[in-house]
């Protein structure tokens, strides 16, 4: 065991971690000549064209130091706000973290978040001061800043370059001398924490975990501990580039399991295994169930493919435990779920990943959160509101609360003016401001969850010229006035366009959504009136014009009253076509609400 080191590498988007996490791999041998390639960890074809790391990763490596045999565990772990849950799960089997800052962009928001996460499960930290090979670095600079944040000397930072390898050999030194061995006895009762599964339509679920106490063997039985099942380990191994499997795997390792389970629902992140004949009485503490921001509904573009969707988006869950989804209908597009998601990238993510892995199209409804609700019947009861279609009547309404956040945001001082108008706008309240240097401003703000759920995270990048950075935590629920925005399509309300909105604002919101979809809908042989209403009141209206055709053109001369006659059976013909004409909504459409500023 006291060969074994366990360390996960986190820092702000595009910090540089999965080129370091390549060179590691590269200094250790852990990969051949043959094997190399950039962002080798990044397995998915999405993480490679966005450039961006989705998925957390666990890989071995093998390291000689000072003459003694070292085996090193990476998980390489996400840098966006929207996969801090693949974080929070990595950081909880590791007992220590590199912490990468860019020495041209200095700390950032999730530099910080993500550190806190790891304090806060007693991780050793070793900062790594990354890109000093670049041009516009400053590491002196930004070596304080460290400093400053972790309260090490300067002396403990380690500049590297992961580009050019510089600076590898003492990251090793240090992962090795710093970071403790993993605690654990080797002779308890089987006792392993299940971090990441993925699906194997061969061979089933692949359960990867790392054992806090005890050893697990080939063949053996083994239990879950959440849903009280017992499989055989038909195969178990270590995770190096390609599986390898192993006959025991002994306390403190991470490596990976088989039993041949086809069903996805029973295996569980954040789950502990143990043995089925001597069971360990307590399971491992794992970490906190995740809470989604942000709820849409997505609905399969044919009704007949709803079950194939429903296996699709399990099979999902297991790879990425932060989906949460449950089954509802809509009038507008038949039966579908309701997901929640970290944000709106994860949505994005998600839908591409449902297209690309099991072929599924899918239509997506306009992503909202999740709102608490009172009526005067119960004034002490909550009707939690995933949906604006499940609005009580507004006449037995007693209150309605959102979800607020704390958001952090780190930007240069030439542009606080700018982020500050934005979030006010936004309906946030400044809560403090602080210079971490002369040219670099934290500022705090309480606001509204449902305002960053669209489109602030860009407009943010677009006021600050893509210098800021930002970060959020929930709050709590807190009381505001807000009010549901209906849709009405030839008179008709589609639920799946409802928004709840706060007062100030729905007027405009109305006004903008009636504009977007006249755009977006095709005309037809008949009018069809756009409406925004409140209740019973219209708010807005637009109209798309019928597509006309000219009856009357065979009428050359003689008398008007036979083109009268033509014209008016025409408008019979037409009022009977709107009363049993439907409206086909284009997928756009249902996004467009998220674009009402473009």
């Amino acid at each position: 065991m006291k060969h074994i080191r366990n360390f996960c590498i986190i820092a702000h988007i595009d910090h540089g971690k999965s080129t370091l996490a390549d060179r590691l791999l590269d200094f250790t041998g852990a990969v051949s000549d043959r094997e190399k390639q950039n962002q080798l960890l990044d397995s998915m074809d999405l993480e490679r064209e966005r450039g961006i790391t989705i998925k957390s990763h666990a890989i071995q490596m093998e390291y000689t130091h000072k003459g003694e045999d070292y085996i090193l565990n990476l998980i390489d772990t996400p840098g966006h706000v929207d996969f801090s849950y693949e974080v929070s799960r990595s950081i909880a089997a590791c007992e220590g973290a590199l912490l990468i800052v860019d020495a041209a962009q200095s700390i950032q928001a999730q530099t910080i978040s993500n550190l806190y996460l790891a304090l806060e499960n007693d991780l050793e930290i070793i900062p790594v001061l990354n890109k000093v090979d670049l041009p516009s670095a400053n590491p002196e600079e930004v070596t304080d800043d460290i400093v400053e944040l972790l309260g090490c000397d300067p002396e403990e930072v380690i500049p590297a370059s992961a580009k050019t390898g510089v600076g590898i050999e003492a990251i090793l030194a240090a992962i090795i001398e710093l970071i403790p061995p993993p605690k654990g006895d080797p002779e308890a009762p089987l006792q392993a924490l299940v971090f990441d599964s993925v699906y194997n339509s061969f061979r089933g679920v692949e359960t990867y975990f790392k054992i806090v106490n005890g050893s697990i063997k080939k063949n053996q039985q083994v239990k879950f501990i959440a849903t009280g099942k017992t499989y055989g380990a038909d195969e178990v191994g270590t995770l190096n580039l390609t599986q390898t499997p192993k006959q025991e795997i002994k306390t403190g390792d991470v490596g990976y399991l088989i039993t041949g389970i086809k069903d996805a629902r029973e295996v569980k992140v954040g789950d502990t295994i143990t043995d089925a004949k001597f069971p360990t009485t307590e399971a491992v503490e794992g970490f906190e169930d995740v809470k989604p921001m942000v709820f849409a509904g997505l609905y399969p573009v044919d009704t007949e493919e709803y079950e194939e969707l429903r296996a699709s988006m399990e099979k999902l869950q297991l790879n990425d435990a932060s989906l949460v989804f449950q089954a509802e209908s809509s009038a507008a597009l038949g039966f579908g779920f309701r997901c929640g998601f970290l944000g709106m990238l994860h949505l994005e993510i998600i839908q591409e990943r449902l297209e690309r892995e099991f072929n599924m199209t899918v239509i997506t409804t306009v992503p909202n959160v999740s709102y608490h609700a009172f009526t005067r019947k119960n004034p002490d009861s909550v009707v939690v509101l995933n949906n604006p279609s499940d609005l009580p009547d507004p006449s037995s309404l007693e209150r309605i609360e959102e979800p607020y956040i704390k958001a952090s945001i780190i930007t240069k001082s030439d542009f606080v003016g700018n982020v500050m108008s934005l979030c006010i706008e936004k309906r946030g309240q400044i809560t403090s401001q602080n210079y971490l240097t002369p040219e670099r401003v934290e500022l705090t703000f309480d606001m509204p969850l449902a305002e960053i759920v669209f489109d602030f995270y860009d407009r943010l990048k677009t006021v600050s010229k893509g210098y800021a950075s930002f970060d959020y935590s929930p709050i709590g629920m807190r009381v505001s006035k807000l009010v549901r925005v209906d849709v009405l399509l030839n008179g008709q309300t589609v639920d799946a366009l409802s928004a709840l909105i706060h007062i100030d604002n729905s007027v405009g919101i109305g006004r903008k959504m009636c504009a977007k979809l006249k755009e977006l809908i095709p005309r037809q042989q008949f009018d069809i009136p756009i409406q925004a209403a409140i209740g019973a009141k219209i708010i807005s209206r637009e109209t798309v014009k019928a597509v006309r055709k000219d009856v009357t053109a065979k009428c050359y001369g003689g008398d008007i009253s036979r083109k009268r006659k033509l014209l008016e059976n025409q408008k019979k013909g037409k009022k009977r076509m709107r009363q049993v004409g439907s409206v086909e909504i284009p997928q756009e459409a249902f996004m467009a609400v998220l674009k009402l500023n473009d």
